[in-house]
């Protein structure tokens, strides 16, 4: 899989947006959907310079497991000079980002458009 598509899973879809990687999470994020996502997370963060979304838009559940993901997205892109932006609407994933700190570190735009126009400084270390 050389170019920049995932194949569809229950969790996760990838695609290419405004010069973006857009890592769309789907239905529950738990351990189970942790492990299936990692691999591709893994593979789009390890790219030098890489610019990365991650939209939660689509998701019914979010535990500590996707607060790990997002971690791990954050540090993975910041250590390879990337970007990353995220989307999150649902008040409770809103909660948990607060009460966390990530929304700090991390700080969530209501949609895609309002994440691809932010300014790049965002995702940067605080």
């Amino acid at each position: 899989m050389g170019n920049e598509r995932a194949p569809f899973t229950r969790h996760l879809r990838v695609r290419r947006e405004r010069g973006h990687t857009v890592l769309e999470l789907h239905g529950e994020i738990d351990i189970a959907a942790a492990v299936e996502i990692i691999p591709y997370l893994d593979r789009i963060t390890a790219r030098p310079g890489a610019r990365v979304v991650i939209d939660l838009s689509g998701i019914d559940f979010f535990d500590c497991s996707g607060l790990r993901l997002l971690y791990r997205a954050r540090a993975r892109v910041l250590d390879r000079g990337g970007e990353l932006r995220l989307v999150c609407a649902h008040p409770l994933t809103l909660r948990v980002l607060k009460v966390t700190g990530l929304s700090r570190l991390l700080p969530p735009r209501p949609t895609l458009d309002a994440a691809l126009e932010q300014p790049e400084a965002a995702s940067g270390p605080v």
